[in-house]
């Protein structure tokens, strides 16, 4: 699949800045099955400094500040994307999700030494007994490690509501999971605390989620989606993403824009500003297959 995305923020300040500094991840990062053939990045007012950068996680970031008194501030990423099938494990031969979280500790290897460091607590996600109760029905004894991701993507789809009143990006991971309500980000964050929290390891990806428009009725520019989801190390298996909003195995219609601990490692635009003035953000994203 080949993909044109076009994702842009929009800032409106009830004050005139005269300064702000913001950081992004909006470039599709380049994997074995994803290629980013192009990526322009445009802010309106012109910035007076821009830079880019790769992060400890591989992840290409820009950071750009801008020095004149503005009301307002747009930024806009147009990327092209070239996504080939995932190749998906069979579930039932994956290692044994014990067997998965007693290695992960002693092998010394390149990869798993980098899967390690996604076991343990971080900004967002805490582990807990609460996560690990929740996530120990799914996770049976000696049963195939993503069999057991799966089911637990299965639960969190069905156990929590969609509801984009009902959190924001800095509401803990416990509360989530106590109302049972929230976003993408949110229901990543519970699924990476489940899975930490019974010793696997487990990392957040920001990207975006191609839609579709019902049978007969015309795709809506900006009505594609700005999202995240979660990916679990399942050894021989290597990296395997889930998607709990959609109860969906990640596929060619979900495009990876970065990935870390959680969402405060990859937060697609953040940023501050000099000013005691309120502001009001927009986002619209469109994912477009090229040959349209």
């Amino acid at each position: 699949m080949k993909y044109r995305i076009t994702h842009l923020t929009r800032y409106a300040y009830s004050t005139a800045t005269p300064v702000c500094h913001n950081l992004v991840y909006l470039t599709p990062r380049q994997t074995p099955r994803q290629r980013c053939r192009d990526f322009v990045l445009e802010m309106s007012p012109d910035p007076a400094h821009l830079t880019s950068r790769r992060d400890y996680f591989g992840n290409q970031s820009s950071y750009f500040s801008i020095h004149q008194s503005h009301a307002g501030l747009k930024v806009t990423a147009r990327s092209l994307v070239t996504l080939a099938p995932v190749e998906l494990p069979v579930a039932e031969k994956s290692p044994s999700w014990e067997a998965i979280r007693d290695e992960l500790p002693s092998v010394r290897t390149p990869e798993w030494l980098d899967a390690y460091q996604f076991a343990f607590d971080s900004p967002c996600v805490k582990s807990s007994v609460e996560l690990a109760q929740y996530a120990a029905e799914s996770f049976w004894p000696q049963r195939p490690v993503l069999q057991a991701v799966a089911d637990l993507n299965r639960r969190i789809h069905q156990d929590f509501r969609y509801d984009t009143e009902a959190t924001s990006v800095t509401t803990p991971v416990h509360d989530v999971f106590q109302h049972r309500h929230g976003v993408c980000q949110d229901f990543a964050h519970v699924a990476i605390g489940c899975l930490r929290s019974l010793g696997l390891a487990a990392r957040y990806v920001s990207g975006y989620l191609r839609t579709l428009p019902p049978p007969g009725q015309p795709r809506l520019v900006g009505a594609d989606a700005s999202h995240a989801w979660f990916a679990v190390y399942a050894g021989s298996s290597g990296w395997v993403d889930f998607d709990p909003t959609n109860q969906l195995l990640v596929d060619t219609d979900h495009i990876t824009l970065a990935w870390g601990r959680d969402y405060s490692d990859v937060a697609p635009v953040r940023g501050v500003f000099v000013g005691a003035g309120a502001h009001d953000v927009t986002v619209s994203v469109d994912v477009l297959p090229e040959e349209e």
